[in-house]
């Protein structure tokens, strides 16, 4: 039986007994009512309490459950979402695909100043959220935070690592990240994500100035210096990345906190002047050709059959054939997700100075850096979500009012890369090389 909501809880996981949700619940209990974690109370939301009571069960075995309220609400059902949001101080959202069931929950978090965090990896969604939503979010105090999960922590909070390697001399031009995904039993994808990539295009946006050459182009090359054949991504990553150096180009000093001390703003702007923009891109990486044909596939199904509804409907029917496997309606099964790990390497090329730059020479500079963990849908997001949600929590002060934001602009210059780093995600400088030919 649902439960009445009687108090004002710091995280509400809504969609906790889905596919990723029962992992974010296991994740979230290591930090509950724990010395020095921010966690003091957590809620679990979704349709049905029945399923929300066996998904903390599973999240908590062999242990038994400890007493976590269950609250009953529905994307369908506003005025659910409301209440929820009223009594919340950030609700963390795993009920995807966002372009169908996300916008509610932002608007009844944007219009409550319930802070907001998700899981989500669908670049429109994000966007119309930010020209819908962002004036009635600054309003209200609410901070709408999307991609905070593997899309897109592990990219956005890399390449900033990245980037403040480029110090001065150096100028950053391009990086390309490319993902490798690891594990001794074969990959599989959860339905949920797999319903996210049949989305529809979306407006351009402003890009900040970078010197030097435009991006690189080619969707496929062999990658010597980490020995992946590589295959280019259409990326949240990449958008999200975009956003964020958008508002930086706006905002060169970063967003200032509603309630900041001066210490922060010190560190604030310390951190954004050494950040410097590339032009940025993914690409699949595999250690061999065959090794990429699934996406191969993949892509070129989602070409020819997106664009009808019936090709849309043919995709969600038989995600596994259309996939080569890669994704399955019943996801990927627990010895699958525990051995499976990824590494995303930042490879980004530039000047050994600015002169270079403006004397016209040839990018004559690399820089290596990685980013490693554990599975991606089910380790890594949980672990990047929570972290994310403490920050906020912690940090609240620090952070700005309120807006739609990625996730880069906001966590970059807070301890979010150490608490990363001390729960298995692993950020490496590996190499400087000058004097390339290009």
């Amino acid at each position: 039986m649902a439960e009445k909501i009687s108090k004002r809880y710091d995280v509400v996981i809504l969609g906790a007994s889905g596919f990723t949700g029962k992992y974010v619940i296991r994740e979230a209990l290591k930090f509950l009512n724990v010395s020095n974690s921010p966690l003091k109370s957590l809620a679990l939301a979704g349709r049905s309490t029945s399923r929300l009571a066996e998904a903390l069960k599973w999240a908590t075995a062999p242990n038994p459950p400890p007493y976590i309220p269950l609250l009953a609400a529905d994307t369908t059902d506003f005025n659910s979402l409301a209440r929820l949001a009223a009594h919340s101080r950030i609700i963390l959202n795993c009920v995807g695909p966002f372009r169908l069931y996300g916008e509610p929950v932002v608007k009844a978090c944007a219009g409550s100043g319930c802070d907001y965090l998700d899981i989500c990896g669908e670049p429109e969604f994000m966007e119309k959220m930010e020209a819908i939503y962002h004036d009635m979010a600054v309003e209200n105090g609410s901070l709408i935070i999307s991609a905070c999960g593997f899309d897109s922590i592990p990219a956005e909070l890399g390449l900033l690592f990245h980037a403040r390697q480029w110090t001065d001399p150096y100028v950053p031009n391009q990086v390309e990240a490319y993902l490798s995904l690891e594990s001794d039993q074969k990959i599989v994808g959860n339905y949920g994500t797999y319903e996210s990539l049949l989305r529809k295009s979306r407006p351009r946006r402003a890009r900040p100035t970078i010197p030097g050459p435009g991006p690189p182009k080619g969707l496929f090359e062999h990658q010597k210096d980490v020995g992946l054949w590589a295959l280019k991504l259409p990326s949240a990553d990449s958008t999200v990345v975009r956003r964020t150096f958008s508002t930086l180009t706006q905002n060169s000093e970063g967003l200032p906190g509603v309630s900041e001390s001066d210490e922060n703003a010190i560190a604030r702007r310390s951190f954004w002047s050494s950040v410097k923009p590339a032009h940025f891109g993914v690409k699949l990486g595999s250690k061999s050709i065959l090794g990429l044909l699934p996406c191969i596939i993949l892509g070129i199904f989602l070409a020819l059959l997106c664009r009808s509804s019936l090709g849309r409907w043919l995709l969600l029917k038989f995600p596994s054939f259309f996939s080569a496997g890669w994704f399955k309606k019943d996801g990927p099964s627990e010895d699958q997700v525990e051995s499976a790990s990824f590494k995303m390497w930042f490879i980004g090329r530039g000047f050994s100075d600015g002169a270079s730059v403006a004397a016209g020479k040839k990018i004559d500079t690399q820089v290596v850096t990685r980013v490693t963990g554990p599975e991606i849908g089910y380790i890594t997001t949980p672990i990047t979500l929570v972290q994310c949600a403490l920050v906020v929590l912690d940090q609240r002060d620090n952070l700005p009012k309120g807006g739609v934001y990625t996730p880069g602009i906001i966590f970059g210059p807070t301890d979010l890369q150490n608490r990363l780093q001390d729960n298995g995600i692993s950020f490496d400088f590996v190499s400087r090389k000058t004097s390339l030919h290009a």
